[in-house]
């Protein structure tokens, strides 16, 4: 379905993972699509194999937590592909501590860990949202979703509090926007995704990973499509009257 035809998206940390699936599928959709990662290959190869498809498709590279970075990469997407109308916050990184997957407690976490989480996971969602709401206002429209975490909302053991701390950020950061830009005719939402079979989930013991799929009530892990199916409702006209919500994508694990 063309549902998205028009559209120009813009997703970040789009080179593989949860990213890569929520730019395929609005590339699929019908949308012209940024991929912006912070690996220039990924970014680009991505971008080629939607192009090979016949969609059209952009790959850039930007460091999310440098403003100027973002700001230069979305001035040449929208002179490329046109305006930006919908913006998928998803760069994050979740670093974990040896070679079992765990992570680091509080007392034991570096300060520059600490804000190097801080400057990639919401800082960076600060930073392209700032880039991208301008021309957003001049259209008179827009689609912003942050991929937040069921971490964000409650205590996850698998996760450090620096990560848990971003997430609960852009849910805040999320219900805030919502009412600054609805008079602007833009959304803003968040999906808040449980255990996701993506590289990085991988990174985790598959021992804790199995654990949380034991008391998922679906009993199963997720997938980036199930991602990237949300945040293409979220930017979609079925959902123009939704904003400031947070949606679940866990299979009912840590339900709140």
């Amino acid at each position: 379905m063309s549902t998205h035809t028009g559209r120009v998206a813009l997703v970040t940390g789009s080179g593989r993972g949860i990213g890569r699936a929520i730019a395929d599928a609005h590339g699929a959709a019908g949308a012209a699509v940024v991929y912006l990662d912070h690996d220039p290959a990924l970014a680009e190869a991505a971008a080629a194999e939607a192009a090979a498809k016949g969609r059209k498709a952009l790959g850039l590279a930007a460091d999310v937590a440098d403003y100027a970075s973002v700001a230069a990469a979305c001035e040449k997407a929208a002179a490329t592909l046109g305006p930006i109308d919908v913006l998928i916050n998803n760069a994050g990184i979740s670093p974990k501590s040896g070679s079992d997957g765990k992570r680091a407690p509080m007392w034991e976490m570096s300060p520059s860990e600490w804000q190097r989480v801080l400057d990639v996971n919401l800082t960076g969602a600060f930073n392209c949202t700032r880039a991208v709401v301008p021309g957003m206002r001049e259209l008179g429209r827009g689609r912003i979703v942050s991929t937040s975490s069921v971490a964000g909302k409650t205590f996850c053991d698998i996760v450090g509090v620096h990560y848990a701390a971003t997430k609960a950020g852009l849910i805040g950061f999320t219900k805030h926007l919502a009412g600054e830009l609805g008079p602007f005719g833009i959304t803003v939402n968040a999906v808040a995704p449980g255990r996701i079979d993506t590289p990085l989930m991988r990174g985790t013991a598959s021992a804790a990973n199995d654990a949380v799929k034991a008391i998922t009530p679906l009993r199963r892990f997720g997938t980036a499509e199930d991602v990237a199916e949300t945040c293409l409702f979220l930017t979609s006209d079925a959902a123009s009257f939704v904003t400031a919500q947070v949606i679940d994508v866990a299979g009912g694990w840590l339900m709140t």
